[in-house]
């Protein structure tokens, strides 16, 4: 009976090679990942498998539509499809705002950050609830219109209908991969062989990078598939994909499985060696140059190697930009405080999408802002849900050299905390895409932030009277470059004349879906005659385009390569 054994073994490595021949050798319509072994591991039918569709949308980043109707919202992904199986432009699909790489090469587009893991290629996001917490076997999103630009698919762990507050907020990556092409605009049903997870969940999240589409994404539904009982995995599972562990140590290191994050930053005991591998041999300054290759995880495991590297690792010089947006899902309150000793310096942070479901704390927040304020230049928030008045109060106090600050998507800040902001006049870039910022306040931002360049206020729904916010731009924002006024829907001909008489070196102006401004009032032909710098435009929507605002665009605006005039 003993050769049974390392028969059993051979037919087993044997069939494992077949598979993985056929892993590489497929397509992505074949096999869906490029992880098809260790993902294609399926649960053992020992319950029966629910399936149900999102019950309501809860977070997202950015969406086409207005906040006032359903029409190209993330709200349209509640509930069955709409459209699913037919192939087009919807209005009853939800759609993100942008798409392409050509909102990048425009006067408004920030720089990126460095450190940036390449795994994280993340733009936009959508979170849903289901009814019923499940062990996923399963997700299909019904894609309608231009597919592929789903990146990730991650499960949390907390109920978003339980009444009691869980005591750890987990998630988990289900399936990502690098942004791919997809031939041809047709709908279909995207079903990625997902990992298995030892939690049961009803809240999905979806993350898009939409840069290599030609147009619009848009998607129908999103449907869960689960069974109630944790599953037995098959036989497959104890396979190890050896050509595949580097993808998922990366996915581990930058995405959410990050639980030794927090450890990591922590002071860490190091024991003396008699060498450092002749590192002291090396100028300061080089050793630095080095490490500034390193992503934040990375920099926090060579700390602790060795006290030269790890007083290398702490020095404040590496945190001088710094962005935590990549690991959303495990900063906390814990992490910001350990990070404090060595962000005394950092000019740019970027804490866009964390701190959500009380992962960071007004405390929290305020605290590391107190210590680490001081040389901000640059702070992106976006999405941040946890900020209050206290948060923005904090901001204008602790950090007096603020340049740019992004406030896009943070619609639970209340109205009037906006009113801080005027305290700033240092302010150059200011975004309030989407929040709930009212005509008085903006109008004393306006006012003591003359040295506004770029300013956001796209689908701010609670500001009455935009030509009274136009006339103050052009009365004291005279070094405005880039203005986006996405979907604002009383700005007339009267406020665009006082924007263009006064903000003369405007570069990039977005006037999509404002249908008060009719072309008959002259006022595209004038913004042409007085904005001779103007390189981006859009007037999406608008109907009333005509012939001569076009030849008026053609003979003034020569710098123009940006013109989006899309009924």
């Amino acid at each position: 009976m003993s050769p049974v054994f390392p028969m059993l073994t051979v037919l087993s490595m044997f069939y494992y090679m077949c598979l993985r021949r056929r892993a590489r050798t497929a397509t992505r319509g074949e096999m869906n990942s490029r992880r098809a072994i260790e993902s294609n591991t399926r649960a053992l039918p020992i319950n029966v498998e629910i399936v149900q569709y999102a019950k309501e949308v809860l977070d997202f980043s950015s969406h086409y539509g207005s906040e006032n109707s359903m029409s190209y919202t993330m709200w349209n992904l509640a509930g069955i499809p709409n459209v699913y199986p037919s192939s087009g432009d919807f209005t009853q699909t939800a759609v993100f705002r942008t798409y392409g790489t050509w909102w990048d090469h425009c006067p408004s587009a920030r720089l990126p950050f460095k450190r940036t893991p390449t795994s994280f290629c993340s733009q936009d996001y959508v979170e849903l609830a289901f009814e019923e917490q499940v062990y996923p076997t399963a997700v299909h999103i019904l894609e309608t219109y231009h597919p592929g630009a789903v990146v990730r698919i991650l499960a949390c762990s907390a109920n978003p209908y339980s009444q009691n507050p869980p005591a750890e907020v987990r998630w988990e990556i289900l399936w990502s991969e690098a942004p791919t092409k997809v031939n041809g605009p047709q709908a279909r049903q995207f079903t990625p062989c997902i990992k298995q997870i030892n939690f049961p969940t009803n809240l999905i999240r979806l993350e898009v990078n939409s840069s290599l589409l030609d147009y619009y994404t848009e998607l129908d539904a999103v449907v869960l598939h689960g069974v109630k009982e944790k599953p037995v995995l098959s036989l497959k599972t104890s396979m190890i994909d050896m050509t595949d562990i580097d993808e998922d140590e990366d996915e581990e290191k930058y995405g959410c499985g990050m639980d030794a994050l927090n450890k990591q930053f922590s002071v860490v005991t190091l024991r003396e060696w008699p060498t450092n591998g002749y590192f002291d041999k090396l100028p300061y300054e080089l050793i630095q140059l080095i490490l500034s290759h390193l992503t934040v995880p990375d920099l926090c495991r060579l700390a602790q190697t060795c006290k030269l590297l790890y007083q290398h690792c702490c020095d404040p010089l590496q945190y001088i930009h710094l962005s935590l947006q990549p690991y959303w899902a495990r900063i906390n309150d814990m992490s910001l405080e350990y990070l404090q000793s060595r962000c005394t310096l950092i000019q740019w942070l970027n804490l866009s999408w964390t701190g959500n479901r009380g992962a960071i704390s007004v405390s929290g927040f305020s605290r590391f802002l107190k210590v680490c304020g001081s040389e901000l230049v640059r702070l992106e928030l976006s999405c941040g849900h946890f900020l209050n008045e206290t948060c923005l109060e904090v901001i204008t106090e602790t950090c007096p050299n603020l340049q740019e600050l992004n406030l896009a998507s943070c619609d639970k800040i209340p109205p009037q905390a906006f009113n801080h902001i005027a305290k700033v006049g240092s302010l150059k870039r200011l975004i309030l895409y989407r929040t709930k910022v009212e005509q008085t306040a903006l109008l004393s931002i306006l006012n003591f932030c003359s040295e506004l360049q770029h300013l956001s206020l796209g689908s701010c729904v609670m500001i009455e009277d935009y030509d009274l916010i136009a006339s103050m731009m052009g009365a004291k924002c005279k070094k405005l470059r880039s203005l986006d006024l996405w979907r604002c829907k009383n700005i007339t001909e009267s406020g665009i004349a006082e924007l263009a008489s006064g903000c003369q070196l405007l570069e990039e102006l977005d006037l999509g879906w404002c249908p008060t401004l009719q072309s008959s009032t002259g006022c595209f032909a004038n913004l042409a005659r007085k904005l001779p710098n103007l390189q981006k435009l859009f007037l999406t929507a608008n109907r009333s385009v005509c012939d001569t605002d076009i030849e008026e665009l053609a003979a003034n605006c020569t710098h123009l390569r940006q013109l989006d005039i899309l009924d």
